[in-house]
């Protein structure tokens, strides 16, 4: 009955096994579908770390290869994702880890999508990130133009 609710009506489902769990009603827990949604939160909050992760080097790139595009969006863009990965890794400090083990990864995607946005080819941007990830997450880091000294 609730592996069918599940599939008809998830909010109703999450209250239900809510309310099954609060009352110590455990032989009626759907407990395949809880155990499913409870490992898909942690695969949907790593997913979520490293798309901000490749928005925050997507931009510094941008912002550093292309100086006369500079604009406050992208200023705002940096932020925001900044944010809002610190606000995620304070509420799960582990996927730091993730987020170290990903970083070059993640550098590949948004280098890679670097080249699309701005039609420069992907040789133009380093094969590695060329900054540390301590560094791309600091809110008072902004590149400079390239050749600056």
């Amino acid at each position: 009955m609730s592996a069918n609710l599940h599939d008809r009506d998830f909010y109703q489902w999450t209250q239900q096994q809510t309310g099954l769990l609060r009352t110590g009603n455990f032989a009626q827990v759907d407990l395949e579908n809880l155990i499913e949604e409870i490992s898909s939160l942690g695969e949907r909050d790593k997913r979520e770390a490293k798309s901000r992760l490749v928005l925050i080097l997507l931009h510094l790139l941008k912002w550093h290869y292309q100086p006369a595009r500079r604009s406050n969006s992208w200023r705002r863009t940096i932020n925001e994702q900044r944010t809002e990965l610190a606000l995620l890794l304070d509420d799960s400090p582990s996927l730091g880890h993730v987020v170290e083990e990903s970083f070059s990864r993640c550098y590949d995607l948004a280098r890679r999508r670097a080249a699309s946005e701005t039609g420069f080819p992907v040789s133009r941007f380093p094969d590695a990130c060329p900054w540390p990830l301590e560094q791309a997450m600091d809110a008072d880091f902004w590149p400079s133009t390239p050749g600056d000294a």
